[in-house]
């Protein structure tokens, strides 16, 4: 019986003969505003591009999953209710908290005087939604008007908020305060006297602009005429040479975070993310996958929690699968110079019995490795992958990872990849990393395996993009569409991997003025208790002359920079224009001890802690003037990464 792949692959060979292929997806055919949709990021790429690698892997696939009857049940994408969806969203981003009258809504007020213009939309759009649905449920909530949360921040600053104005068009302005911390860091949350369409562009078409929100140059280059930018085929040296213009206050990349930080950045980029798709009419919906029974153990077809919970075990600290690890390493001891690497399968029935053969051994240390050849290893590899209970790129988002090929520019393409790797959950955006570090590896040697970025794109789409229960009703229609958008999305994901874990400047400082404005709130607190116990004076005269001496100790220019591992612990640094952050870790790296372990400089970095950040690690290129004026109450620890 002809399988559906094998049809699709038939049909692939007719279109080519015709020099054409016959794409219908509903989403992709028109523009918000009725325009033909642009399709610099797909059909014209597919149109340079040879499908045979996609949909031979794609066939390969069905045939492995079709041999295996008894594997678990496949994962179901539920459809939300109405305002479900945006109920979740709302709790996704920590804002549920908005309906209930407590101390966290007030938190929820400061997060919302941070938001740019079009992030401030894209939760009051939510919003409607939600308290619509209440209204018509009759739930016993107490329901805010979306005017008038916005309204309350700026009332909590304040500002005379009487609702007269549009709350969309309400943007938070640093110049507009009366500051006390006149002296104090200044934040750029991206609003419109920040940047005009033209200035934007030229900066270049290549330069990814971190420091103004996403979804506010989107909005400033929406109506404009340089809109449509960095197109081009799908050939591998046409892609962009996208590139970070240099931060001096350092750039921020994922890992360099505290944990309560990270959540933070997690917030905002699911609002930033959905502003983005608002403004440039691209639906945004998290999927929900229905509960599914999994296995508690094993290799293939656990969840990746389930994995590293029985993994860390064994290797505390690992961040990824053991199995997972050992089969690209396994894959790399033998050459990556093999022609037809990862595209040419292991013989199935080996693949199979190596598959079963490791679930019993693995873990015991016996099985034989010598035994497995370099192609079944790779097989091996994406059914890790393809297998796993959960897509790589998760139910929730992977929907919208496949819509990132709907965006009008590269660029874009590029800013909204970025913060779906964010969303990502901490597991799973390592075992990606891995995986997209070791394809690089492969390209590298593509003069002699012949795989280039383009096979390696469309050979792990599939794996990747591909799982039962999604789209399965319309598989013909769904699968071949899906081949052009998602081969290009892989290339974008592996060509600027670098940039993708990147935290966007702009949301750093969203977090950072998140923090302020919570120390603000709590030195209120503290202040009104002072004041109802009647010691409010004397305990700010006995502070004030507390700082005094404190404020003596280092000089203006100076800061102290604390190195409790190494043999020097403590250093005074005079700062300068140009001293970085690197030169600091150098000096104390020179201060030789027998007492103290030796470290690498590799190993050791120095760390801003407090002030408006939580803990944050810096790169050696940090300017260190440029971000004492930003964060001048910051303690600096020199430590390694894992302690």
């Amino acid at each position: 019986m002809v399988t559906v792949v094998t049809k699709l692959v038939h049909y692939l060979h007719l279109s080519r003969r015709s020099g054409q292929y016959t794409m219908n997806h509903e989403d992709s055919k028109k523009t918000p505003d009725g325009a033909p949709f642009d399709r610099s990021g797909s059909q014209d790429s597919l149109d340079e591009l040879s499908m045979d690698d996609y949909w031979k892997e794609l066939e390969n696939i069905h045939e492995t999953r079709g041999n295996n009857h008894e594997e678990q049940e496949a994962l179901v994408v539920k459809e939300p209710d109405e305002g479900e969806l945006e109920e979740e969203w709302l709790k996704e981003a920590g804002l549920s908290n908005l309906f209930e009258s407590t101390d966290d809504s007030l938190e929820s007020m400061v997060f919302l005087s941070t938001l740019t213009r079009t992030q401030k939309a894209a939760v009051e759009k939510r919003v409607e939604t939600v308290t619509q649905t209440m209204r018509k449920k009759n739930k016993q909530y107490q329901i805010p008007d979306v005017r008038d949360i916005f309204r309350l921040q700026c009332d909590s600053k304040g500002k005379v908020g009487d609702g007269s104005e549009p709350s969309t068009v309400r943007t938070y302005e640093n110049k507009n305060e009366t500051q006390d911390e006149a002296k104090g860091p200044k934040f750029s949350l991206g609003t419109d006297e920040q940047m005009s369409p033209l200035e934007d562009s030229r900066l270049s078409e290549t330069a990814i602009n971190l420091e103004i929100s996403f979804s506010e140059q989107a909005a400033n280059l929406k109506d404009s005429s340089v809109g449509k930018m960095c197109k081009g085929g799908g050939d591998d040296t046409l892609l962009p040479n996208f590139r970070l213009p240099k931060d001096k206050t350092g750039t921020t990349k994922i890992g360099d975070l505290a944990p309560q930080d990270m959540k933070k950045v997690y917030s905002l980029a699911l609002i930033e993310l959905t502003a983005l798709y608002d403004i440039l009419g691209t639906e945004f919906k998290q999927q929900k996958a229905a509960k599914i029974k999994t296995k508690d153990s094993g290799l293939f077809g656990v969840p990746l929690s389930v994995l590293l919970e029985q993994d860390q075990k064994k290797v505390p600290g690992t961040k990824t699968p053991l199995i997972f690890q050992k089969l690209i390493s396994q894959i790399e001891e033998s050459t990556l110079e093999t022609e037809g690497l990862l595209r040419i399968p292991g013989v199935a029935a080996r693949v199979k019995s190596l598959c079963q053969e490791l679930e019993a051994k693995f873990y015991e240390g016996t099985f034989n490795w010598e035994n497995v050849k370099q192609h079944d290893a790779a097989s091996l590899l994406k059914l890790f992958i393809r297998e796993l209970p959960q897509p790589l790129l998760t139910v929730e988002y992977l929907k919208a990872f496949q819509d990132v090929q709907n965006l009008p520019t590269k660029k874009q393409q590029l800013q909204a990849l970025n913060l779906l790797v964010l969303l990502l959950p901490e597991a799973n955006r390592d075992t990606l990393k891995v995986l997209l570090e070791f394809l690089q590896r492969v390209i590298e040697h593509r003069d002699k395996n012949k795989m280039t970025l383009k096979n390696v794109a469309m050979v792990m789409a599939p794996n990747l993009f591909t799982f039962r229960g999604f789209g399965s009703k319309t598989i013909e229609q769904s699968e071949f569409v899906m081949a052009a958008g998602t081969a290009n999305v892989m290339r974008f994901m592996i060509q600027y991997q670098k940039l993708l874990w990147t935290i966007p400047k702009f949301i750093v400082d969203q977090v950072r003025k998140q923090n302020t404005e919570s120390q603000k709130k709590e030195k209120k607190d503290k202040a009104m208790k002072k004041l109802l116990k009647k010691m409010a004076y004397d305990r700010e005269k006995h502070e004030k002359q507390d700082k005094t001496p404190n404020d003596a100790d280092v000089p203006q220019g100076v800061i102290r920079v604390q190195a409790p591992h190494l043999s020097k612990v403590s250093m005074a640094i005079q700062l300068t224009e140009e001293l970085k952050a690197g030169d600091i870790v150098a000096r104390f790296l020179s201060q030789k001890s027998g007492n103290v372990q030796t470290l690498k400089k590799e190993e050791v970095f120095l760390y801003e802690i407090g002030g408006n950040i939580g803990e944050r690690c810096l790169d050696d290129d940090t300017y260190m003037n440029d971000l004492y004026q930003l964060n001048p109450n910051a303690e600096w620890v020199i430590k390694s990464k894992n302690s």
